[in-house]
């Protein structure tokens, strides 16, 4: 079988964090298809991909909608090139998948977290989008429960996978709250920054509050996460919305106890006093009263570490994650439009 995955996001170099889980996903079904990509370096998208994202680069730079119909009909031709000869095409994200829907394939499409902000925006383009899929992948049980509501007929839960490192990782001394991801507001790293004062606290990542949060590091290689991983004891996820999150599944992976709001894919990772503590979102006190907690009590670190690794490795694995899309691979393929 052949597949052309429609991408508006991929690494453009080796360790660059753009669509890192979608390269990812595609180097393991390497291993069971051939699969071609199309990504925003296979078109023209004038600034509209990458950095704040999609909906991000909108948001924040408006005049750009009107080079949209253009990026979308630049990426169109070089997804009908693809399609070809493929035998399914997997979109990721709802503008990917307004283009498959034009190459005449069958195709599956993927939605992610921001596909449900978007959708709210524009609920006729994804109604659109998501009744001519043969299959909608959605991450998490939040993001499948709105596509659901916009009309999809096939939705499947299939979350991003994870590498669960072969010992479990020995934190650090002094203990410290590792934050790692976009320095945005829906992301709740202000709610964070409030909860944490006076504690040791380490933030990576970028966005466009990196200027109200001073002591972020930025974006660093993955190599420098994973040790970063290793090394807190506690890992905060205090999104306002999230439709999967991967910090928090990679730092499951690696031992370490969430402290995550309850929102969103959030809720389909972290089990509450068993893998690590949900709190309200938008809760400083809440979210500062877990951290302490956890903080404080090195054996709560360990017990909670201990099963967040666990799930991790036995729901989140990536054989399984491979298996049920080539499942939607399979089903879709014998679907006629």
């Amino acid at each position: 079988m052949r597949v052309a995955v429609l991408t508006t996001s991929y690494p453009r170099w080796e360790g660059d964090a753009a669509g890192r889980f979608v390269f990812d996903a595609v180097e393991r079904l390497r291993e069971h298809v051939e699969v071609d990509v199309v990504s925003a370096q296979s078109f023209r998208h004038y600034g509209i991909a990458y950095g704040h994202g999609i909906v991000g680069n909108l948001k924040r730079r408006p005049w750009l909608a009107a080079l949209v119909p253009i990026m979308l009909a630049s990426f169109e031709h070089a997804a009908r090139d693809a399609a070809r000869a493929a035998d399914v095409v997997h979109a990721h994200w709802l503008p990917a998948g307004w283009v498959a829907a034009r190459t005449g394939r069958p195709f599956v499409v993927t939605l992610h977290g921001t596909d449900v902000a978007l959708a709210a925006r524009l609920p006729a383009f994804a109604r659109a989008v998501l009744r001519r899929a043969a299959i909608v992948i959605a991450v998490s049980t939040w993001v499948a429960d709105a596509a659901r509501d916009l009309g999809a007929r096939d939705v499947r839960v299939i979350p991003n996978g994870v590498d669960v490192p072969a010992e479990s990782a020995r934190e650090a001394e002094p203990a410290t709250i590792l934050y790692a991801g976009r320095l945005s507001k829906e992301k709740g790293v202000l709610e964070l920054v409030a909860a944490t004062r006076g504690l040791p606290l380490v933030i990576v990542g970028d966005g466009p509050l990196r200027a109200r949060i001073p002591a972020a590091r930025g974006f660093v290689p993955h190599a420098e996460l994973e040790r970063l991983y290793a090394e807190a004891a506690v890992v905060a996820c205090p999104s306002r919305r999230e439709g999967f999150g991967v910090a928090c599944l990679e730092a499951m992976a690696f031992g370490k106890p969430v402290v995550a709001s309850a929102v969103g894919g959030l809720l389909d990772l972290v089990v509450h006093e068993e893998t690590g503590l949900l709190v309200p979102p938008r809760d400083p006190s809440a979210l500062r009263a877990a951290m302490t907690r956890l903080l404080a009590d090195a054996e709560l670190r360990r017990r909670l570490g201990s099963a967040a690794r666990a799930r991790a490795r036995d729901v989140f694995d990536w054989t399984s994650v491979v298996r049920r899309t080539l499942a939607c691979y399979a089903d879709s393929a014998t679907i006629e439009r």
